[in-house]
């Protein structure tokens, strides 16, 4: 059974930064690609950030030059480092498992809040 635990959400400021983490169960080698996810209320869910077996990323247009996607396989981790955060990204944060860099798996986590608010 798949199982992906996400942490690292919060209140942040705008221009303030945050780490997520990603731990998957099996091991993050079990996957091809891990990817995050996020969505605000009333909205759908949309792509952010992924990562390959090979290290490859890709991000969304929106993000790129502020949000960094990487992986630890030893600590068995994938993260997503937000920085210089918008108050229009306030969303639940979620992670992906099971697919590629462009689309999304069968796998999520239960999410974690992302509030950006002065």
């Amino acid at each position: 059974q798949v199982q992906l635990v996400e942490s690292g959400g919060g209140l942040v400021q705008p221009g303030g930064s945050l780490r997520l983490s990603c731990v998957p169960s099996p091991r993050i080698s079990a996957f091809s690609a891990m990817g995050w996810y996020r969505q605000a209320p009333g909205n759908q869910r949309d792509f952010v950030a992924s990562i390959g077996w090979d290290g490859s990323t890709n991000y969304a247009d929106s993000v790129k030059g502020r949000f960094t996607i990487s992986r630890d396989n030893a600590k068995n981790t994938v993260y997503l480092q937000m920085n210089n955060l918008k108050p229009d990204e306030t969303a639940v944060y979620y992670c992906n498992a099971g697919g590629g860099l462009t689309t999304p798996g069968g796998y999520w986590g239960q999410g974690t809040q992302v509030t950006v608010s002065s």
